[in-house]
């Protein structure tokens, strides 16, 4: 007997790609500098509080006082008890802790037992700019303090850049599709967007999907600031990240992490489960122009946000909000307003008449590089879910040339039936989620 007479009739005789199966997300997760869970994550976007402060490098401060940044959205007394032992935690980077939380709120919010599932069709897809920057920086270090028989065992286990999605497959025994993409700030954009491939193709039921990052650490900020690319405004940290601002110099490194439960719509309808949100299009670019600044015209941006909507089947005019990869930088924030000028039109355009909205909430949270989209998707689960949108909070002076509604400074109440998630990364990766409010 062989594999195909085990399958049900209708997949064994289907043509590969014959049904599109609609995605649908039913658990979130989230430990950012805003909150420990996705609910104080949320409440913090929606007052518009920063959670961007003095970092701390712990046993790293040795190095000297005299950095040109001292700010991040870092995230103080973690607590990995409810979901780690103790002993456990100290074996795992922290990059692969944060997920590993997120994955455990979002799976208990979902209430989903896999102990139910065919866990073949389940996979896990987590994104991740850097990996485990903090072992690499601690193993070299120890290298060259203590000798090459004093590095821990754990080293590569720990640094790799798939240890966050191979722990959660292993958590949950999960054995479908399991992998990590690295394509920096764009990491967990392509994440959710390969994970709804699978589920959408029918190759999968249930795919737990998201981002993580960890790197406030030595090295990383002080090549940030070389490249002349993060915030100094370390007087006023709550004030340092300010996308579309004319005053705005440079991004603010944060660590985090957001997770969700995709399903199937007919898997999440048979088993009862509280649908959040679907997920409709994805898109995703090269610039193809330069390792590091992004298209000065935004032209990659812009076919990443016309190839989601071509995906999802919508026309631009039916965008209401936009959440921007928004980074607080110069040359990034120019470059999508050139590209959302592009796509949109006088629909985006205030002056116009135009209706559509965008907000960037690292503002707030800051720019955790590869689990930013995913951060950034809880706005935009709770714009279509909740018609309320989190603010662009230290817009005090928008570049005249931003003709968009940008939301400054308080949430606004609206209602949203279809969100667009942009995340754009080093290498002119590019990627564009649409989110749409579940109507049955």
């Amino acid at each position: 007997m062989n594999q195909a007479d085990h399958e049900p009739a209708d997949r064994r005789h289907e043509p590969p790609g014959h049904v599109q199966h609609r995605v649908v997300i039913t658990g979130t997760g989230a430990i950012t500098c805003l909150g420990r869970d996705e609910r104080s994550t949320w409440q913090a976007m929606r007052e518009g509080r920063s959670g961007i402060h003095a970092f701390d490098f712990g046993p790293f401060e040795q190095i000297g006082e005299h950095w040109p940044t001292r700010i991040a959205g870092q995230i103080a007394d973690l607590d990995t008890s409810g979901f780690l032992e103790h002993r456990e935690a100290k074996r795992l980077d922290r990059s692969t802790v944060l997920g590993l939380g997120a994955a455990h709120e979002a799976v208990e919010h979902s209430r989903i037992d896999f102990g139910n599932e065919d866990r073949d069709r389940c996979g896990v897809v987590i994104g991740s700019g850097i990996g485990g920057i903090a072992t690499i920086e601690e193993g070299l270090n120890t290298l060259n303090t203590r000798g090459p028989r004093r590095v821990s065992p754990f080293t590569v286990p720990r640094l790799m850049v798939n240890a966050t999605a191979g722990n959660v497959s292993i958590r949950y025994g999960l054995r479908g599709p399991a992998s990590a993409h690295a394509t920096a700030c764009a990491s967990s954009g392509h994440a959710i967007g390969d994970a709804m491939g699978y589920i959408r193709r029918g190759e999968c039921d249930v795919m737990i999907a998201g981002g993580v990052e960890a790197a406030i650490t030595p090295l990383c900020i002080a090549a940030f600031s070389a490249m002349k690319a993060l915030s100094t405004r370390n007087d006023e940290p709550e004030r340092a990240s300010r996308p579309f601002d004319q005053e705005r110099d440079g991004f603010v490194m944060a660590e985090g992490g957001a997770v969700f439960v995709l399903e199937s719509l007919e898997h999440a309808q048979a088993r009862g489960a509280t649908i959040l949100g679907e997920l409709v299009g994805f898109g995703n670019t090269c610039d193809a122009s330069h390792i590091t600044a992004p298209d000065p015209e935004g032209r990659g941006a812009a076919r990443s946000m016309r190839a989601a909507l071509r995906d999802a089947g919508v026309d631009p005019s039916e965008i209401d909000y936009v959440n921007a990869h928004g980074t607080s930088t110069p040359l990034g924030d120019e470059a999508e307003v050139a590209a959302v000028f592009d796509v949109f039109g006088d629909h985006a355009r205030k002056s116009a008449g135009g209706r559509l909205l965008m907000s960037s909430t690292k503002s707030m949270h800051g720019h955790a590089l590869g689990a930013s989209g995913a951060i950034e998707m809880i706005a935009c689960l709770h714009a279509v879910g909740d018609g309320v949108i989190a603010p662009t909070i230290n817009l005090d002076n928008p570049c005249e040339d931003f003709d968009i509604d940008l939301v400054a400074h308080d949430a606004r109440e609206r209602p949203i039936r279809l969100a667009m998630n942009n995340t754009f990364g080093f290498g002119g990766h590019n990627t564009t989620l649409i989110l749409r409010r579940y109507e049955g």
